[in-house]
């Protein structure tokens, strides 16, 4: 049984929610990238799932077990009555194999109809996951909102939002909110102990500094040289010669098909980066920190695939966005 670390009182409010005679439609579930909300979400739909056909599952436990059929038909992606929502990879002859749609998009919304507009099959609840809110496009939004404002008796909405602030007004006022906070780095320590236990201990522990609380983050940079990229901004935020250098050597490294799990760990990365340079310094300083975070989030904003800009573009935006801090005196002397 899977353990979701450092989200207990989440958890305890779901299996209560789960439990009491009416329940909300419409969950959000906010917080970081990595810290564990779809998985907690995934193993809530499980809940609901087996207790709307009338199984019990324990009040100790929000999942239940692996051997129910509706979690093992779930598994294997033919529960009737449960559909997880994600972008889709292209299909046109221009992209590359693998490449994933910006967005998820307004037909596949509109594609729930015959789901939550037919009676449920095994049980008494339908439920969408949708991974991630951040990435409906606008029609997609628009068309969620009418499910959302007129919802089918025993439909339920389970969104993931890394950056619920970005989500519609009134699709965030249809929901209730669960917010999930990045782990300390107790908890870290103990997430990856589990999670990469042949991994030597020092080595975890640099995953820990780097990752932010995120265990997702952290596992998933090891894979893609995190560290590498950070040293290489640290060169850029330092200013002086070596950074036009740094600059195209990120540019080819990132640019290229094979490169792109490493190009959106590297877009997850600049804001945070940026954020982390902000620690400490005196009131009167942050605004242009403050005004790099943004402007990095604005170009990382559905950026990657497709991209908006060509990766080796977006590279340079983003560094030059680093860059700026260097005038920033007080925040490339701290590097």
């Amino acid at each position: 049984m899977t353990r979701w670390l450092g989200h207990d009182s989440q958890i305890a409010e779901l299996i209560a929610a789960s439990s009491a005679e009416r329940m909300h439609h419409g969950w959000i579930f906010a917080g970081p990238k990595g810290v564990g909300k779809a998985g907690v979400a995934l193993d809530f739909a499980k809940r609901l799932l087996v207790t709307g056909a009338g199984r019990p599952v324990p009040e100790s436990r929000l999942a239940p077990d692996e051997s129910d059929v509706s979690v093992r038909l779930l598994a294997g992606g033919a529960h009737p009555d449960f559909v997880r929502l994600e972008r889709l990879e292209r299909d046109d002859k221009k992209s590359d194999s693998g490449q994933l749609a910006r967005n998820i998009t307004v037909d596949q919304i509109r594609g729930l109809a015959r789901l939550l507009h037919s009676a449920p099959s095994m049980g008494n609840r339908r439920i969408v996951l949708i991974d991630s809110a951040d990435d409906l496009e606008t029609g997609a939004a628009n068309a969620l909102l009418k499910n959302l404002e007129e919802p089918p008796a025993g439909a339920l909405f389970l969104l993931i939002a890394h950056r619920p602030g970005r989500l519609l007004p009134t699709i965030r006022s249809r929901c209730r909110v669960l917010r999930f906070m990045a782990l300390n780095d107790d908890l870290m320590t103990e997430a990856l102990s589990e999670a990469l236990p042949d991994v030597p201990a020092a080595e975890r522990g640099r995953l820990v500094v780097g990752a932010e609380g995120s265990p997702g983050q952290a596992i998933a940079s090891r894979d893609l040289d995190v560290a590498g990229l950070e040293q290489a901004l640290a060169v850029i935020v330092k200013g002086g010669r070596n950074v036009e250098s740094e600059r195209a050597r990120l540019m080819a490294a990132l640019s290229s098909v094979a490169a792109r799990p490493r190009l959106e760990a590297f877009v997850d990365l600049v804001p945070r980066f940026i954020a982390r340079q902000m620690r400490g310094l005196p009131a009167d300083a942050l605004g242009p920190a403050i005004a790099a975070v943004e402007e990095a989030q604005r170009l990382g904003a559905g950026a990657v695939t497709p991209l908006q800009l060509e990766p080796g573009a977006l590279v340079y935006r983003l560094c030059d966005t680093v860059a700026g801090l260097a005038s920033a005196g007080n925040v490339a002397e701290r590097v």
